[in-house]
Parts: C-alpha cells; structure tokens; sequence
C-alpha cells in the first residue's frame, strides 16, 4: 500500500480547484501508466454524435496477434466527467487490447463544465450504437461487444448498458465497471471512511459532480444514478472495486442490486489498493490487478468464466 500511495501522489490532482490545472494533472498520469506493450496498431475517426453537428472522436485498439471475428470492447475514460482523454488512457488501453485479443475502442467524450451532463452520456451511447452497428466492417464479433470503463467512464459504461435494454440497442454481451461511479447523492459509508488520504478525496469527488451535474434533484435519476436504476435485463457485468476507495461501496452496492436482480455478475475488491489502481502500472500490486481484470475480461467474453455462464 506504501509503494501504492508513494506513486499515486506522484501525479494526484491537486487540491486548487482549477479545472485547466486538474487537466494538465490527469496528463501527467501517463507516466506512471503500465508498460506500453509493442504491436498495437492504433488509429483514429470521427464518428456522428448524438445530434446535429456533434461528431465523436474514438482511437481504435488492435493487436498484431488478433484475428478476423475477435470481440470488441467500447473504452470510456475516468476523470469525473471534466478531465482526462485519449491520452490518459493510451497506456490501459493498449494493454487492454494486448491481453484479451479484443478491438478496444476508445471514446473521447466531451466534460465539463463546457458540456455538462448529459453530454457524456449521449456521446457513449452514440458510440456504442455505432460500433453495433460497424463490427463487420471492423472485422469483429457483434455478439462480443463490451462496455468498460473506469471511475468515471465506469458510470457512464453501466448506464449505456441501462441505455441499451431501454433504447432497444444491440445488447452488450458484458460490461465492466472499474471502480464506478454509481451513486450522485455520495450516500454510502466509504464515501467518509475513506475522504481523504488514498488519492482521490470526496472533497474531490463532490467538485466532479458539481462542475458535471450541479442540480441535486436529479442525482437519484436513474439516468444518473445507476444505483437508483432497475438493472432487470441488462448484460452480465464484471465489477471491479479498490478496499481504500471512497467510491467502493457504491460499486458494490450496484454489484449487489444487478445480481439480486438476475444478472450475472462477478463482483471482486482488491482489498489493499486505492482508487486509480487500473492506471498505475509501476507497482508490483497494481500490475498484478491490472493483469487479473485483463485475464478476468478475456474469460468472459471467451464464455469461459464460470460465474457468468448461464
């Protein structure tokens, strides 16, 4: 846990509140990414938005070693919804396509506060949308899409899925929650047992929320909230949580509330690491998480995880 904290604050946002500040920040955590692996072909395309002139910008994930029908995983970054980008993520990503032989798709999806929610929301929907519908051409399997995505992008992966059942969308054969964002009201325990000291603070947490979502009335919309939605129906999920996380509990709970209503779901807290644990690639522990999610999502879309076969 030492190791841990001692790199995090290395490249932990800082406490001043400036959101051109909090972006150069989350830019400085490609350095302590994990290695970039060779052999992943990498490039970009707008793709049509929600509406009107609004276009998409997505950075595609293939490696060498991937075959023609390989499943396809659609990619939403962390950051609270006001920071990070391509960029931020580049090193993940790689090795995320690296270790599971998938097309991962990376979505570069407007912030706030100069587009606030629900512009994330709609822009990943739009994508998702999109690949269902250009996995032939991308020479990938549209019965293996998957969401994913972390903290922040983890929130907007589970409501896609929620989108998806609703919107009458292809469905997603997985979706894979990060440490997510699952509840607006920071109603659970870990919220104040973990406040500060483990890298990202609720005091933090609540300046995302503010600059992303500032209406309280609408924190427990389930079009918000997915800790507030129905989950009856939606894809198989892996949930994937840190034990010195403030956002732990809620990722839980959301595990919890799919699984109570019939969803498959693989809910796993790596008890000793913090918030972010995914990106940090540097420390002997966080590469070994990093590795089990990888192998973790490599299962299930292979159908060969036993807690989510039907």
């Amino acid at each position: 846990m030492r190791a841990v904290l001692a790199v995090a604050k290395q490249v932990a946002p800082t406490n001043d509140r400036d959101v051109a500040r909090a972006r150069i920040d989350i830019r400085r955590s490609v350095m302590v990414g994990p290695p970039v692996p060779p052999g992943v072909h990498t490039w970009e395309r707008d793709i049509p938005g929600p509406a009107g002139d609004v276009r998409v910008r997505v950075r595609f994930y293939r490696d060498a070693d991937t075959e023609p029908g390989a499943p396809a995983i659609c990619f939403f970054h962390g950051g609270g919804w006001v920071v990070g980008d391509l960029d931020s993520h580049d090193p993940p990503c790689r090795v995320l396509a690296q270790r599971t032989g998938a097309v991962v798709m990376a979505v570069d999806y407007r912030l706030a506060p100069e587009a606030p929610y629900p512009a994330a929301v709609e822009d990943c929907v739009a994508a998702y949308a999109w690949l269902t519908k250009h996995a032939g051409e991308l020479g990938v399997d549209a019965d293996r899409l998957a969401v994913m995505g972390d903290s922040a992008g983890g929130n907007l992966a589970a409501l896609v899925a929620l989108a998806a059942r609703d919107q009458g969308l292809r469905a997603p054969a997985l979706q894979v929650l990060i440490y997510p964002g699952c509840d607006f009201t920071m109603g659970q325990p870990s919220i104040d047992t973990f406040s500060e000291g483990f890298m990202l603070t609720s005091e933090s947490i609540r300046w995302f929320r503010n600059l992303y979502l500032p209406d309280s009335g609408a924190w427990r919309d389930p079009a918000v909230s997915p800790l507030f939605a129905d989950p009856t129906g939606v894809a198989p999920a892996l949930v994937f949580t840190a034990g010195f996380d403030p956002l732990r509990d809620e990722g839980r709970a959301y595990a919890a509330l799919m699984a109570q209503a019939g969803v498959p779901v693989v809910d796993r807290c790596f008890d000793d690491l913090i918030h972010g644990f995914y990106n940090i690639g540097i420390t002997r522990a966080t590469l070994m998480a990093a590795d089990e999610v990888n192998r973790t999502i490599a299962a299930a879309l292979a159908g060969s995880h036993p807690s989510l076969q039907s």
